[in-house]
């Protein structure tokens, strides 16, 4: 509790109740926010030494489907708040342990669970083995589509499989800013605004009374040009055809909440033109006190090259910035930037049958392997 409680006095004083309620909600839950408990159990464990750029919190529910620039569908991590280089068996233990933990929850049996975890680190070695064959260029290129899982499923799996399955990625593939602006804008005055739902989304306007709102929009909009400067030239002449209309907090996620985080919307064309980002808040990460500190200044830009670094595609609008939005204090903060929703696809780990679980864990032991 010690650690969390360090975490919990960087963060939003009013949202820490909700984060260690979404913990407590069940051994999987609190296993998601825990991240630094973990880092800190594995820092006194054996290691051989090497070190590769790690995710830092590689556990069943941080991965998932979600559109390439291309727009093709692919499965990866999709959660890097933790990234930085460090001990390669770490990454691969908390993915382990995340197989034993989520099965222990679903009802699953000693002996099932154990067969589990061992089939998701064979998975990794033998993933291992394979691209230490391939050449360079082989490996970058690797990933895993969507329509190769499909494929997978309609040949191996059950017809519920294939059904479920189905129903995911359809949902996952209507998740895009269009989607966003329908369920979370509305009307007033003319212009678009973001829908308050207290406490988990509260727009600026009702954070301030209207003179503070007046002067954070001001600087939400100087904000949005540090974060310009983050892009490449192709990406900022894009985001530069978007204008700034509204600006609210957001609750995200289990072991994240009380972190910053903020959703902006902007325009294109017209009201049918809409862009979510999300501007979520970087904290130091959790395996710094135990691997060293990054060689960026910026934590948000060290989450964006870990991504990029790591990951087989990324988000067009990833990117970075640090300035203080001056709510709380007028402490700088660090933020990354990206899309807040783009056909992203998560698993229900809650609803997985023994044979769900121990195929969706050998697949994330794949994706951590390249």
């Amino acid at each position: 509790m010690a650690l969390l409680d360090e975490q919990a006095a960087e963060r939003v004083p009013e949202l820490v109740p909700i984060r260690y309620g979404r913990m407590s909600a069940s051994p999987f839950a609190f296993y998601r926010g825990a991240a630094y408990v973990m880092a800190s159990d594995l820092a006194a464990s054996p290691q051989t030494g090497l070190r590769v750029q790690l995710c830092g919190d590689a556990h069943l529910a941080n991965f998932g489907a979600f559109a390439s620039p291309e727009r093709q569908l692919l499965f990866d991590l999709n959660d890097f708040d933790e990234t930085l280089p460090g001990p390669w068996e770490w990454d691969v233990k908390r993915l382990a342990a995340s197989v034993a933990v989520a099965g222990r929850e679903n009802g699953f049996g000693a002996k099932r669970r154990v067969k589990m975890v061992r089939g998701l680190v064979g998975e990794y070695r033998k993933a291992i083995r394979r691209f230490a064959s391939m050449n360079t260029l082989a490996v970058w290129y690797a990933r895993v589509s969507v329509s190769e899982l499909r494929e997978l499923v309609r040949s191996q799996g059950s017809a519920d499989q294939r059904r479920r399955l189905e129903k995911t990625v359809a949902r996952g593939r209507r998740k895009d800013s269009a989607r966003a602006f329908a369920k979370l804008a509305v009307s007033g005055n003319g212009e678009a605004r973001i829908r308050a739902d207290p406490p988990l989304i509260v727009p600026i306007a009702d954070l301030v009374d209207r003179s503070e709102a007046v002067r954070l929009e001001l600087s939400a909009r100087r904000i949005l040009e540090s974060y310009l400067a983050s892009l490449p030239a192709d990406r900022r002449r894009l985001f530069e055809r978007f204008r700034y209309l509204d600006l609210a907090r957001k609750v995200v996620g289990v072991g994240s909440v009380g972190t910053r985080c903020w959703v902006i919307l902007l325009l294109g064309r017209d009201s049918r033109d809409p862009l979510f980002l999300q501007a979520k808040e970087a904290s130091r990460s959790v395996l710094e006190r135990f691997v060293g500190e990054s060689e960026f200044s910026n934590q948000g830009q060290r989450v964006v090259e870990g991504q990029r670094l790591m990951q087989s595609a990324s988000d067009i609008f990833l990117g970075w910035l640090r300035q203080p939005f001056g709510l709380e204090d007028l402490k700088p903060r660090d933020f990354y930037v990206r899309q807040l929703w783009d056909a992203k696809i998560s698993a229900d780990i809650a609803a997985m049958r023994p044979s769900d679980m121990a195929q969706y864990g050998r697949l994330c032991a794949w994706a951590l392997a390249r």
